[in-house]
């Protein structure tokens, strides 16, 4: 099965500490599970038209929830932080959440 760009990159994580991350050219998505960094790397080559230095991916486990009586984890994720590399422009979906 071929992977395309946008089923690996799945959707932008924005908190509080990728958005201090910002500014060090770093920038944090929520990939597909089955990804690796090679994929990820042409994968944000491709759709945002970048360069890319380097990627970093972690596994995060689902957290425990309840609700009323029924109990559970939510669905574990695989989270990749991107940084660009020096001469490259910024992604411009992130220039207006600074």
């Amino acid at each position: 099965m071929v992977k395309t760009a946008q089923d690996i990159i799945l959707k932008p994580v924005i908190t509080e500490a990728s958005m201090q991350d910002l500014q060090a050219r770093k920038y944090t998505f929520k990939v597909a599970k089955t990804a690796n960094k090679i994929e990820i790397k042409d994968a944000v080559e491709e759709i945002f038209g970048v360069k890319v230095a380097s990627v970093h991916t972690m596994n995060v486990r689902g957290q425990y929830r309840r609700m009323g009586r029924n109990e559970g984890y939510t669905s574990a994720w695989k989270k990749a932080i991107v940084t660009l590399a020096e001469g490259s422009k910024t992604i411009a979906f992130f220039d207006g959440l600074i």
